[in-house]
């Protein structure tokens, strides 16, 4: 089977595909919970070193081979496996067809098997391998081929499909291994070499550059903090090790933009390896990834939201919505805070704030500097243990709008709300129609949502709804929306 690289939906409108040698991706997910290997600590060879990297590593006379002598032999190939099923052909329900057999239809295949191919990296010498969850999803069967032509079969560990991790493990003992270096440390223009087995073709190394540290708003994943590189990844290349110049891990690559004719367009991603150590490590101690929960939806503090919240803009999360039986709710935070530091240091958006919460452990007693209508507060939150679907942060869309010209809004009616899948203490006018060229449509309101609030107001009905927005004649609005159980702020401005 040609490797194909699959797509997902960017946000910028671009083509993110996964470098991948399945369609759909394949892998076992019946072992994400498995805890055979619990507890075990994995050998894993950890850099000391710090401070910039050696000028030698570029002007070797040997180039870059002394680089990749210790680190291809690390790189393994992954081929992956799944029996999946064959729709029946239309064609044998045609009576214009049947005629010809007699009413006796050639046999088809119920099942056909589905190949796929990936790369990974040796982390221990007894086996342990990183990959991608793409590579091994779905996967009923793994077969591992080491750099000296050996092939074993790969057992899944487990997964994290949040972070597009996975841990494969193979019956090998003094295996050569990769050695961890440190993510954190990595800049814009640093040495960027990708490993991997693109296309099939075997063993391969690119060179480019780190292009960008924590790039995040590609919606690939839901904790994305992206290392991006210039370095030719293609597919066959995901679940590959990213190198630096002194020839250390720093991130499992993991996913391309493409253009029109897909494949390398010099816009390539991996993550961190620091997140995917600590992927590993949660799998291998809890047979899954435990991760801190708040129990708030939050979003971007953009200038306009700023603005009418009375806060800095884009500094901070936003709270758009508060689950009534999370932590967050029990310590008091409330819809409309703004969180402003963690443990005293500064939260720089929406994601840092995801990214931090979920390094944390359940249990821990978190200290959030809030801001609420413009005065400071201290709140201490102990974390749940996040649920396994993450919670959404609502609407989209929030940064632009305009007065409700042309909305159409109607009262939520029990049979609406139950339409909706909201539940009966919902309270609002459902939004019944949006004109395409508005405002509001610009700012990403839509048909069926729910408009709780106006100007930090409630709504309970349509006569609510138009008292509030004539009050507010042409000024800005701020409308609370809930949109399929999450809620989030929009903001309203004059045309």
């Amino acid at each position: 089977m040609e490797p194909t690289v699959r797509t997902r939906r960017s946000p910028i409108a671009i083509i993110v595909a996964f470098v991948i040698g399945i369609a759909a991706g394949l892998g076992a997910t019946y072992w994400i919970h498995s805890t055979a290997f619990a507890g075990h600590a994995v050998p894993v060879y950890v850099s000391e070193k710090v401070g910039p990297h050696p000028a030698s590593a570029a002007s070797n006379d040997m180039g870059f081979a002394p680089l990749f002598k210790p680190a291809l032999p690390t790189a393994v190939s992954i081929l992956s496996s799944r029996m999946v099923k064959v729709p029946q052909n239309p064609l044998f329900n045609n009576p214009f067809f049947q005629q010809f057999f007699g009413g006796r239809f050639p046999q088809q295949p119920q099942e056909q098997r589905e190949m796929g191919l990936g790369s990974g990296v040796i982390v221990s010498p007894d086996g342990y391998i990183l990959t991608n969850n793409h590579v091994v999803d779905k996967a009923t069967e793994l077969k591992v081929m080491l750099s000296d032509k050996r092939e074993f079969p790969g057992k899944v560990v487990g997964t994290d499909p949040k972070t597009d991790i996975a841990v494969v493990k193979i019956a090998a003992t003094g295996l050569p291994t990769i050695t961890l270096g440190d993510s954190s440390k990595i800049a814009v223009g640093d040495y960027a070499f990708a490993i991997g087995n693109p296309f099939g073709i075997g063993e391969t190394a690119t060179m480019g550059i780190v292009s960008a540290t924590g790039r995040n708003g590609l919606d690939i994943e839901n904790y994305e903090d992206f290392i991006q590189t210039d370095a030719a990844i293609n597919p066959g290349n995901s679940g590959g090790a990213l190198l630096n110049a002194r020839g250390e891990l720093i991130g499992i690559n993991t996913a391309i933009l493409a253009g029109n004719g897909g494949g390398n367009q010099g816009v390539g991603f991996a993550i961190p390896i620091n997140m995917a150590k600590y992927v590993m490590d949660q799998i291998l101690k809890h047979g899954k990834v435990v991760r801190g929960y708040i129990g708030v939806g939050i979003q971007e503090v953009t200038p306009d939201l700023a603005k009418a919240f009375n806060v800095p803009p884009e500094k901070g999360a936003l709270i758009g919505s508060v689950d009534p039986n999370g932590p967050g709710a029990k310590a008091g935070l409330q819809r409309g805070d703004v969180i402003e530091e963690l443990n005293g240091q500064p939260v720089t958006g929406s994601n840092d704030l995801r990214l931090k919460v979920g390094a944390m452990a359940p249990g821990t007693d978190v200290r959030l500097r809030v801001n609420r209508d413009g005065k400071e507060r201290d709140i201490t939150v102990k974390l749940a243990e996040a649920p396994g679907k993450t919670a959404a942060n609502g609407p989209a869309g929030s940064a632009q709008s305009s007065p409700m010209r042309g909305v159409q809004v109607d009262d939520l009616t029990p049979d609406i709300r139950q339409q909706l899948g909201l539940s009966s203490d919902v309270k609002g006018v459902v939004v019944t129609a949006v004109p395409d060229v508005s405002p509001a449509a610009d700012a990403g309101l839509q048909r069926g949502d729910v408009i709780e609030q106006i100007n930090r107001k409630p709504v309970n009905s349509v006569g609510d709804y138009q008292r509030l927005v004539s009050e507010a004649g042409k000024q800005t609005l701020v409308l609370l929306v809930n949109r399929g159980g999450s809620t989030a702020f929009v903001v309203v401005q004059p045309e």
